[in-house]
């Protein structure tokens, strides 16, 4: 079955903005209409959904925020949702949203760490592509050689693009925008590429053999992947059976705030509901995670994955530390990997 792939964004097109799950304080107001105000400059209009500006765990009680999405779903002016955020609120709504009716005229998704109970089943589910990787209210230019979601939605289907690790990244904390609402700059300070944990290329964990695999695309934050994995909203095996064949699949993990032993029982609930199963690469991001008893990310990652007999990437750019790559779920998608470059080149092609 082929993947189908939200209309490109043009001119007077409508970018929805709501909070499925937390809400936007008051004190960052200032901050919001910066971002939304960016959007309007690309030449979109915007329409604010009845739950956005809210505070706490939720930005409106559940049946508003549940009818946001559906109204943004089913109205055909309205080609793209953005939310400004996750929050850990959006499970809820999972089993409650009209995938069928999305399907009909498929809108494009974009944002990651929670939005990923939005974007993978929407994917899984009815095999249209969505956005992961940056949020609303991800303030940054993002570096040289990492594409913005505002330009991808914009591309036609059948194009591609490239994307190409700076081997740097943000080691310092977010930026208080409340003190600095107009910030875009991101501070890249510390160098450091991706790192290669499976068992061909340790323990020459930044070197082994140059890598060029291609899959289709599919990924989304750990701590939400393993808690939707086994169920049908987490159908990794039956998305591969259905629109990868014989590509395979590349599959990208977002890790947020979990501790190692954490990360390594969420890698193995996956990797027992075959995750990996198609996988032909796994993209595993940097992530600033607790250590628990001396247990370091990368043995958790090594020890649980590790021996696929696959590339198993760490330190990508695919999760909570800045910056982040653009990843279309759905796209076929070629990674390559040696000690010159790091690339993801994605096809938005059926």
């Amino acid at each position: 079955m082929p993947i189908v792939y939200p209309r490109p964004l043009v001119p007077g097109d409508v970018v929805g903005v709501t909070a499925p799950s937390a809400g936007v304080f008051p004190k960052l107001g200032t901050f919001l209409d910066g971002r939304l105000d960016r959007i309007r400059a690309a030449g979109f209009e915007v329409r604010e959904g009845a739950a956005l500006r809210g505070k706490g765990l939720e930005s409106a009680p559940r049946s508003t925020r549940l009818e946001d999405l559906r109204k943004m779903f089913a109205d055909p002016s309205v080609r793209a949702i953005v939310p400004p955020w996750g929050g850990e609120k959006m499970i809820g709504l999972v089993p409650e949203l009209d995938y069928a009716a999305y399907a009909e005229d498929p809108t494009w998704i974009v944002g990651y760490s929670d939005i990923t109970n939005l974007t993978l089943p929407l994917t899984l589910l009815t095999g249209v592509a969505t956005v992961s990787g940056q949020n609303l209210m991800d303030p940054y230019v993002e570096p040289d050689g990492i594409a913005d979601w505002l330009d991808v939605v914009q591309l036609p289907e059948d194009a591609s693009f490239t994307q190409r690790s700076p081997r740097a990244y943000r080691s310092g904390p977010w930026f208080d925008y409340v003190l600095d609402p107009s910030t875009t700059a991101l501070t890249v300070d510390t160098e450091g590429g991706w790192v290669r944990l499976d068992d061909a290329a340790v323990p020459y964990a930044s070197g082994g053999d140059a890598v060029d695999v291609t899959g289709r695309l599919i990924g989304g934050n750990l701590e939400i992947t393993s808690v939707l994995a086994g169920t049908k909203f987490g159908d990794i095996p039956k998305f591969a059976e259905e629109h990868a064949g014989d590509d395979g699949l590349i599959v990208f993990v977002d890790h947020a705030e979990i501790s190692t032993t954490q990360a390594y029982v969420a890698l193995q609930a996956m990797r027992l509901a075959g995750w990996f199963d198609a996988a032909r690469a796994v993209l595993y991001s940097r992530a600033r995670s607790k250590v628990v008893g001396g247990f370091t990310l990368h043995q958790a990652i090594q020890e649980s994955i590790g021996d696929l007999g696959i590339p198993v990437f760490a330190e990508v750019e695919c999760g909570h530390v800045p910056p982040h790559l653009t990843l279309v779920n759905g796209a076929l998608t070629r990674v390559t990997h040696d000690d010159h470059a790091s690339t993801v080149e994605q096809t938005l092609v059926p």
